[in-house]
């Protein structure tokens, strides 16, 4: 495969690759955050052992602020920190951090531009154990719809870290998400990374495949399988799903006639639906799209949960061939 390591990729050993927690790379960066800049705050809601933002409370107990299993709150004191001039992190689960807090989301942070930092982690299916309840799979859609709110996936923890550090240095409201398990960290650390440019990872000659957060290294084993078949893909993070780098998908669509998106999401309104409505716009092309198809997760392990409702590399595999069946000849 063409990898792209010059300008992006590191550490890249598909059968043994180096694992770390992106929540450890917020945690890390807040942690730095907190050293260079005395206005960064942190607001926690019980589970600050558990996201790793006890790690900014534990250097700094004089800017954390614990509001307890209230999001709600949160989210309104973190727009008030905001008014007098201090940058908010508010962190906890994806689902809590979105689905519960929503009106204050809305009212008090995007609709008043407020510099406020939503951090979610425990998105997705990955998160495995918790079940259903807790896997933010309709995050993305709650927040991309919202005037302001800047939405980024970082795909590993190299990312997630650089994504804390640069998004502090912007005055606009943001929502990153994140997870819980051990996850492939093959990116440079040093990195060219802007909001709102995709990466190229892979230089393909077939179809394009456009990924976000886990499900990206999920689509680069998907590319391996393919190569073996004599199948060549772009694969494109897509790290910022607002806004979105629509150049980046119309090139695609415009090399290769046929797109698949992949995300750890629900199929309706997500990452899919946001390359789809670029394209219905301006350059219409066959899109298959590998997402949670319209049901809840349950409990189990990540993997294997992938496996179940269809968002592994061999169902991305899949896609990739009935798109190439369906594009225009």
């Amino acid at each position: 495969m063409n990898f792209n390591k010059e300008k992006i990729i590191d550490n890249l050993d598909l059968n043994n690759p180096e694992l770390k927690e992106t929540r450890r790379g917020f945690g890390d960066a807040l942690v730095e955050l907190g050293r260079t800049n005395p206005d960064v705050v942190v607001l926690g809601g019980d589970v600050s052992g558990s996201v790793r933002s006890d790690m900014f409370r534990d250097a700094y107990p004089d800017r954390f602020f614990s509001v307890g299993i209230a999001e709600q709150d949160m989210m309104g004191t973190a727009a008030g920190l905001a008014l007098v001039g201090k940058i908010p992190f508010a962190s906890t689960y994806g689902e809590f951090a979105t689905g519960r807090p929503f009106d204050q989301i809305r009212q008090s942070i995007a609709y008043s531009e407020m510099n406020v930092k939503i951090c979610a982690s425990h998105c997705g299916l990955t998160v495995g154990p918790d079940g259903a309840t807790h896997q933010s799979l309709e995050d993305i859609a709650l927040m991309r719809v919202l005037p302001h709110m800047n939405v980024i996936t970082p795909v590993d923890y190299n990312q997630t870290y650089r994504t804390i550090i640069e998004c502090s240095k912007l005055n606009a409201p943001f929502y990153v998400r994140f997870y819980r398990d051990n996850s492939p960290n093959f990116t440079k650390p040093d990195a060219h990374f802007e909001f709102g440019k995709a990466d190229i990872l892979i230089e393909g000659s077939d179809c394009a495949v456009i990924a976000t957060g886990l499900c990206v290294w999920e689509s680069i084993l998907a590319a391996e399988m393919l190569e073996k078949e004599g199948i060549s893909i772009r694969l494109i993070n897509m790290h910022t799903i607002k806004p979105l780098d629509e150049e980046a998908i119309l090139t695609a669509a415009r090399d290769f006639g046929c797109i698949v998106t992949v995300e750890d999401h629900q199929k309706h309104c997500g990452l899919g639906g946001a390359v789809a409505e670029v394209l219905v716009r301006e350059f219409p092309v066959p899109v298959e799209m590998v997402a949670v198809n319209d049901t809840f997760g349950e409990s189990g392990k990540g993997p294997e949960l992938y496996e179940k409702y269809g968002i592994s590399k061999k169902y991305i595999s899949e896609a990739v061939k009935k798109a190439l069946k369906r594009k225009k000849k």
